[in-house]
């Protein structure tokens, strides 16, 4: 799905418009009508819904849902905030057919104070002041009925965006922004919605086809993405019947250190789980015991130290190569990572260690393999480049570093960012919070090494390695709570969640 700015989303309502075509208030009708649905299957017959609008399209769209959930004999209270004269076209129509009906009160009102939401735990709270042709911060009236809808703790319901987020900036950290609980946006998630700085007042995302023209939509060119189910479905590769151990390649994996032998246990299980013939884990002496116990499948190269990797193996017969879990920052370790760099056959999937070590020999960067992966989180990437002040900026360095050294970047986050040397950037849609604990990335790392392995293109590998991470976590807390999960769970839900994408 691709991730439109706020002109090409004007730009599709337009087309869409004048080629289907279709009146803008019959556009508005319908993306009201897909909102309506929703808060009716969501919420409680008894609900008071108190509707409140600005005076431009958002506004009119909020007026049509009021319209419609009072033809739904719901409870509803309309407030219209006059914090100018004009008004869009399309909601004048709509003040007009809703002031057709006789039991609906609509209030216009100049304080905040005039807003009344009241105590009733029912009260949820449709949120259409503004959408997205935001520019500037809120204040005055809007900027005080944003913070006492805030401050009420009630469900709140946007109508596209928050009121007052913008969607292709990152935003000033003083603006007022309507905090809610879901947002109901229009054919597409904004790229506000994805950062950390933005999607704090996004709440729950839902995404309403509206019916914008999608061809139109696809002739757009844009650098963002929004993966979903039949996105990673369609790369996903089967095995033959009479294909072997040999065909799905032989995983390397590099991880492991005294007192971080876990590490290697989990990125080498994922690797088996995510589909390679062979497995090799290069290990310390002190984890020969624990690796052939945890995993009888893999195979095990001894380190020369005890405690720690110092000496690069043969890398001969290897198809993939995962390093970085566990393996500390040992001088010796990281001049088997610049040999590594120097001398492998074939791009390589860094993660932790591996990376801090790579930060502190920042040249080491332009040797690296192209279409190598690196997955860092984001103080992971910020030492990798530079500190960075939110998360727009990050994203913008992640792209040229990409670009300058023809690798991948995983950035790991709510919404994993996968940018690519090309500086297209494939947002994820799938994983929770349950991922935000140790040993978390260590399956990462080893997912992504064996689908390289078992066949994938790099590129197609760090797709379906995320995604399938994230799903694993998602079908995981189906079963176990989010505060509970450990990351050898999720591991044991990557066969369901391969069994859920290649049903879709």
């Amino acid at each position: 799905m691709k991730i439109l700015s706020a002109a090409q989303i004007r730009q599709s309502d337009e087309y869409t418009i004048a080629h289907e075509p279709i009146a803008s208030i019959e556009l508005m009708e319908r993306a009201a009508s897909a909102c309506e649905r929703y808060i009716l299957e969501s919420n409680n017959y008894d609900s008071l819904y108190v509707v409140v609008c600005g005076k431009g399209n958002n506004g009119g769209d909020g007026l049509a849902i009021a319209r419609m959930l009072k033809h739904a004999d719901r409870h509803v209270a309309v407030y219209i905030l006059e914090y100018t004269e004009s008004s869009s076209a399309d909601f004048i129509i709509n003040l007009g057919l809703l002031q057709n009906i006789p039991s609906l009160t609509v209030h216009h009102i100049h304080s905040a104070d005039e807003l009344e939401i009241g105590d009733d735990k029912n009260t949820v709270i449709i949120d259409a002041i503004f959408g997205t042709g935001i520019n500037k911060p809120t204040d005055g009236l809007v900027a005080d009925v944003i913070n006492k809808i805030n401050k009420s703790e009630k469900e709140v319901i946007s109508i596209d965006v928050p009121s007052g987020l913008p969607v292709d900036a990152p935003m000033p950290s003083l603006w007022a922004v309507i905090k809610a609980s879901v947002t109901l946006t229009f054919q597409q998630p904004k790229l506000s919605f994805l950062f950390p700085e933005g999607g704090q007042y996004v709440g729950e995302i839902k995404v309403l086809d509206i019916g914008i023209d999608k061809t139109f939509i696809a002739s757009l060119e844009s650098p963002y993405y929004f993966l979903q189910d039949k996105d990673i479905s369609a790369l996903l590769l089967l095995r033959d019947k009479f294909s072997h151990k040999g065909t799905f390649g032989h995983s390397l994996i590099i991880s492991g250190s005294y007192g971080k032998m876990g590490a290697a246990v989990l990125s080498s299980h994922a690797c088996l789980c995510s589909g390679t013939g062979l497995l090799t884990t290069h290990i310390p002496k002190c984890g020969y015991e624990i690796i052939q116990t945890a995993l009888p499948e893999a195979m095990v190269s001894i380190d020369p130290a005890t405690e720690h990797i110092s000496t690069l193996p043969s890398l001969v017969s290897y198809t993939s190569i995962g390093i970085g879990p566990g393996i500390g920052q040992q001088p010796d370790t990281a001049q088997m990572i610049k040999l590594l760099i120097q001398s492998t056959p074939c791009p390589l999937v860094l993660d932790a260690d591996a990376l801090n070590i790579i930060s502190e020999n920042k040249t080491w960067l332009g040797f690296l393999p192209p279409r190598s992966i690196l997955t860092p989180h984001p103080k992971e990437f910020d030492r990798l480049t530079a500190k960075h002040n939110n998360s727009w900026e990050r994203l913008k360095s992640a792209q040229a570093l990409a670009h300058k050294h023809s690798i991948i970047i995983v950035l790991k986050g709510a919404y994993t960012a996968t940018v690519m040397p090309d500086k297209s950037v494939w947002f994820n849609s799938t994983g929770n919070p349950a991922l935000a604990k140790g040993g978390s990335g260590d399956v990462l790392t080893g997912i992504i090494t064996g689908l390289i392995s078992r066949g994938y293109e790099p590129s197609d590998a760090a797709f379906v390695g995320v995604y399938l991470h994230g799903l694993a976590s998602d079908l995981a807390v189906l079963d176990i709570n989010q505060e509970s999960l450990l990351a050898s769970e999720v591991i044991r839900y990557i066969p369901t969640a391969f069994d859920y994408l290649y049903k879709k």
